[in-house]
Formats: structure tokens, sequence, C-alpha cells
């Protein structure tokens, strides 16, 4: 599903260039469950930027699906972004003016061409399957920290992705809330869906089928339970 070749990303810093990622090479078929793992600094979240193409290399290729992300337009791009890969972020970044069924139909507003499913309906299976059934119309601020990122994991479901990225989703978590939380990414695996998760927990990856660890924009270890 993912095959990136040679990926390298540079930024100008203070009239220098600094190396967020060095040459990276990697493939993750359809179905796997992946933990990105590394010390700070060591190009975690920017990896999984590319992946979500939310960034662009400055070097080397991204294939997804077999597809060259370098030659698809901003348009078609976000059109990916927002159809095939769904995004839970560890500041779960939930609008605080909107319902919980808001929050989670959001996504449903960007899709330009027509679905061939009953996105509410979607939206209301996901929010009861993660026991939100009953904090359909609370609003962020009333929900825990936990409950906040059920609602953001429901919304990055909705329009059924393809791959689903997780940029440190148990990181603001007591350690029930984040059992909870990774039990729900390990319900989405066993459906069939591509998982990547950042984190630096070394103790969450160990639960995942692989760890692929960075250090210094570089793989140096890629292994599988």
């Amino acid at each position: 599903m993912i095959e990136l070749q040679g990926i390298a990303r540079r930024y100008p810093a203070g009239g220098q260039t600094l190396s967020a990622l060095d040459g990276i090479d990697l493939v993750i078929g359809q179905g796997e469950s992946v933990a990105i793992t590394g010390p700070s600094g060591s190009g975690k979240s920017t990896l999984l930027s590319i992946l979500g193409c939310l960034d662009r290399p400055s070097a080397g290729r991204y294939l997804l699906d077999g597809i060259d992300i370098a030659c698809l337009d901003d348009r078609t791009l976000s059109g990916v972004r927002n159809r095939r890969i769904g995004f839970v972020f560890q500041s779960f970044h939930l609008l605080p003016r909107l319902t919980v069924l808001e929050n989670v139909l959001l996504p449903l507003r960007f899709v330009r061409e027509g679905l061939d499913f009953d996105g509410k309906a979607r939206a209301l299976e996901l929010l009861h399957s993660v026991g939100l059934g009953q904090k359909l119309n609370q609003r962020p601020g009333e929900l825990s920290g936990g409950q906040m990122q059920r609602v953001a994991i429901a919304r990055a479901l909705v329009l059924r992705p393809a791959l689903l990225l997780a940029d440190e989703p148990t990181g603001n978590l007591d350690s029930r809330s984040a059992a909870d939380i990774l039990a729900l990414f390990e319900e989405v695996h066993a459906q069939g869906q591509t998982v990547v998760m950042v984190t630096h927990d070394t103790d969450l990856a160990e639960r995942l089928p692989r760890q692929v660890r960075l250090i210094d924009g570089r793989v140096v270890d890629d292994r599988r339970q």
C-alpha cells in the first residue's frame, strides 16, 4: 500500500539546512499495523505528515497504492487525504463549538463526489461503537480526554479510509483511557484497515505487530512480532 524510496525532508534553519528525514526506504502492506518509534527529534511526526500527504518530501518517491504522490496536484491530493486517509492527533483537534456528532460529520462537508453510504448513519454507528451514543449533543469541553479521543477516532473513520494514521494518540491520556484507545485501534486493524501509529511509548509499540524505529531521520530497526 505504501512504498517510500529514499525519502528525505530538509528545512532551512538559520542559514543552514536541517535534515528531518534522511533517505527513508519503507514498505507497508495493506492491512498492516505498524508502530513508528524513536526519540524526540528522530523524524517520526515528519514521516507521518508525509505519509498523510500533509507535507511533501524534499527528495525521494512516495507511492500510495502504486500512485506517485508527487504527480498529484493540490486538489487531487486534498481528495486523497479526505477519502483515503484518516488522521488521529494527540491533541484531538475537535471544534469546541460543534457537538460530538457534528465533529464526526465534519469530513463529509469536504466530499466532492457522492458517497455510496449514509454518512450520518455511519457517524452514529461509530459513536455508538466507541461508547458515546449517549453524548451526541454534548460539546468537547464536556468530555474527558479519553472520550474526546474516541470522538477523534470516530471522525477519522467516518469516510471509511483505507489508511489510519495516529500521532501519539494516547500521549494525553491516563493509562486506563490509553488502554481503551489502543483496543479501538486493534479492532480497526482486525477489520482490515492499515494502521500506522507514531508513539514514544515502547510498551504500546510492543503491542503492535510491527515496529519501525527512527534515529536522526533514518530507519535503524524494522521488526515484526
